[in-house]
């Protein structure tokens, strides 16, 4: 038995969202009323009864999401903004208190996932070992909106606004991360990486161990922005080239190619649109007018770690 389980902190998600979208729904100020509120209530409709609902239906429910963000249905609301001196002043009393929420969360979740899976009387766990980091991260999420609370003085219905605008100003690429890390495990399943590993071995000369070394992290980089996520890529890059190429024919140690071809698909997260959270988002939370602002800034560091990581690799891949 288990007394604390992920799918609990799910309905809570969900509920949130759920609560979301009824305020979407009756403000008749918000410029994509109708399509917002349907998607925040679909996506609260997976997070809650997602685990319960037959696979076909969450499909759907996904593509109806999929096709509300394509036809720009969901969009943030408007509303005015406290005045500049207001905030900086409200800022200015809270001073450093300000961070207390912020930095409790993270070093909850790291004491959490260490102590949490170790809790147990009995046959009774207080989590699941392998839930252990995420119901960790559930658990110090909570703890950080009541220490925001009490810091701030605040009501609990100011949570649910300023979340509810925080998560509108990202609106659709919310979702994004855990489609394209889903895709990632569909394309496995579908054998892509049989393909790749095919059309590699009869385009390339990957007899030659440099040549499999930057097949493999330049495919990680490129399959990184296609899909946005470098788990995505992993499954399909080392199936495809890693394992039959470096690992089997090169001899090379598996380790060392696993950690630096992440490492390399991390570069591409560096240049795709895909990875909406860490490129997308903050261009959006801070009003860019060049939405790829991030990207163009990026681009450079990532082309140099990616030279890096192909010779750390072939320099060391071979010989340890």
């Amino acid at each position: 038995m288990t007394l604390l389980t992920l799918e609990f902190f799910l309905v809570i998600a969900g509920l949130y969202v759920a609560a979301m979208a009824v305020q979407v729904a009756v403000d008749r100020t918000h410029p994509k009323r109708l399509g917002s509120s349907v998607f925040w209530a679909l996506l609260a409709l997976v997070f809650v009864a997602g685990k319960h609902l037959p696979p076909v239906v969450v499909g759907y429910a996904v593509l109806a999401m999929a096709v509300l963000a394509g036809v720009r249905q969901v969009a943030a609301p408007r509303r005015e903004e406290r005045p500049a001196e207001e905030r900086a002043a409200e800022a200015e009393q809270l001073g450093n208190r300000l961070l207390w929420p912020v930095v409790a969360i993270p070093v909850l979740v790291v004491l959490g996932g260490i102590v949490l899976e170790r809790v147990r009387l009995g046959d009774v766990r207080l989590v699941e070992p392998r839930h252990a980091t995420q119901v960790a991260l559930g658990l110090a999420c909570l703890v950080g909106l009541g220490l925001g609370l009490r810091v701030t003085q605040a009501r609990p219905g100011v949570a649910l606004g300023e979340g509810g605008r925080l998560l509108e100003a990202i609106g659709w690429a919310l979702v994004l991360p855990q489609m394209l890390a889903s895709l990632g495990g569909i394309f496995a399943r579908a054998g892509v990486g049989e393909v790749v590993a095919g059309i590699a071995g009869s385009s390339l000369p990957t007899h030659l161990p440099l040549v499999a070394v930057v097949a493999y992290c330049a495919g990680m980089a490129l399959f990184t922005m296609v899909m946005g996520n470098a788990f995505a890529a992993f499954p399909v890059m080392t199936l495809g080239v890693g394992l039959p190429f470096i690992v089997n024919q090169h001899g090379g140690n598996p380790a060392i190619m696993g950690a630096l071809g992440m490492l390399s698909g991390y570069c591409g997260t560096l240049l795709t649109p895909m990875a909406a959270n860490f490129n997308l988002v903050p261009a959006i939370l801070l009003e860019l007018e060049d939405r790829n602002a991030v990207i163009k800034a990026q681009a450079p560091m990532a082309a140099a770690i990616w030279v890096f990581n192909v010779a750390l690799m072939y320099a060391c891949v071979y010989r340890f």
